[in-house]
């Protein structure tokens, strides 16, 4: 078969486009998470029997770059181990139901004079019960349906989570899609500053290390606030970037607006942690209403965001144009 130039450019492109196409696998693992690849290199793990809830860990993210703090799951010199809750990309709230499942028995292992013994009674968990509709190829994706139980594991409310993994240039995405369900009556979902979607990024990328140390980082959100001043306010987006390893990388958090009470607030700190938190509206700002609420029997709330795991600042990334542009997905 004889080809004109401009079908032979054509035939070219396409093997060009398909050559750059990534392709992403899920393996489910023994305990009941996951692991996904693309093009057979590792991305992430759902981890599920290592913690009172699960969590994603580690992150592979642009540029190869690991975007997920290694404590407490490894010890790693030069890394701050506060915080063991603090792990990788999760979700937690201090009290649903009245149970708590940010913190962990870990959190309190220094108790001097009984000061957590209260909240250390209402320590809770999310148990994973289902993994289900694995999709593999251009795309990946999976959910979750986990029971929040309290101490005695008595089944609080029911959770459906849904994780989209996707390539677009040189980023890497997450969607996380979670409802939180009152299947089991009515629930009290309170106002608490430790609450929400969370990862915990790379010590050497925190705009604070310990005792002050300035570490490579910064933060910025939506509305031009920068590091400190980021914490507590409402945004529709926020980013964290700084240098891992010599390579500029970031993470941007993205806020669809049809998420709960978007835009949401964020419990976002200068030593590392990075929260999109639309629960603890007086915790984290005392001249606004609770946040309290119940959700009756059959009701639920239903959170939606986007992760961009990028080289460069906000602007290098262009995360205001991506915002846009989830923005306007159903």
């Amino acid at each position: 078969m004889k080809f004109t130039p401009l079908l032979s450019a054509f035939f070219l492109g396409a093997l060009t486009l398909t050559a750059q196409a990534a392709t992403f696998t899920v393996e489910k693992t023994a305990p009941g998470g996951a692991i996904v690849k693309i093009d057979g290199q590792f991305f992430t793990e759902l981890v599920v029997d290592q913690a009172n809830k699960p969590y994603l860990w580690p992150i592979i993210g642009a540029g190869g770059v690991t975007m997920t703090r290694a404590f407490p799951m490894k010890v790693i010199e030069g890394e701050q181990h506060d915080h063991p809750h603090q792990r990788g990309l999760t979700f937690g709230h201090e009290g649903i139901g009245g149970y708590d499942s940010w913190a962990e028995p870990s959190t309190f292992a220094e108790n001097k004079n009984g000061k957590y013994d209260e909240r250390i009674k209402h320590l809770g968990a999310i148990k994973l019960q289902t993994l289900k509709d694995i999709q593999e190829g251009d795309t990946a994706s999976f959910t979750t349906v986990s029971d929040y139980v309290d101490a005695d594991g008595k089944k609080i409310l029911e959770e459906v989570r849904q994780y989209t993994f996707k390539v677009v240039g040189d980023t890497r995405l997450i969607d996380v899609n979670l409802d939180l369900i009152a299947t089991e009556g009515d629930t009290l979902v309170d106002d608490k500053k430790d609450s929400g979607l969370s990862i915990r990024i790379p010590t050497e990328m925190a705009v604070e290390k310990e005792k002050k140390e300035k570490g490579t980082g910064h933060i910025i959100n939506s509305n031009g606030d920068i590091d400190a001043d980021a914490w507590a306010k409402r945004a529709t987006w926020c980013d964290y970037y700084g240098t891992v390893g010599g390579k500029a990388v970031g993470v941007a958090m993205l806020n669809h607006p049809k998420s709960f009470r978007h835009p949401t607030p964020w419990h976002v700190r200068t030593y590392g942690l990075f929260t999109a938190n639309p629960f603890g509206l007086k915790a984290l700002d005392p001249t606004s209403e609770s946040g309290a609420m119940t959700l009756k029997k059959g009701e639920k709330i239903s959170l939606r965001h986007r992760f961009i795991f990028h080289l460069g600042n906000e602007k290098d990334a262009k995360i205001a144009e991506a915002y846009a542009d989830y923005a306007k997905e159903p």
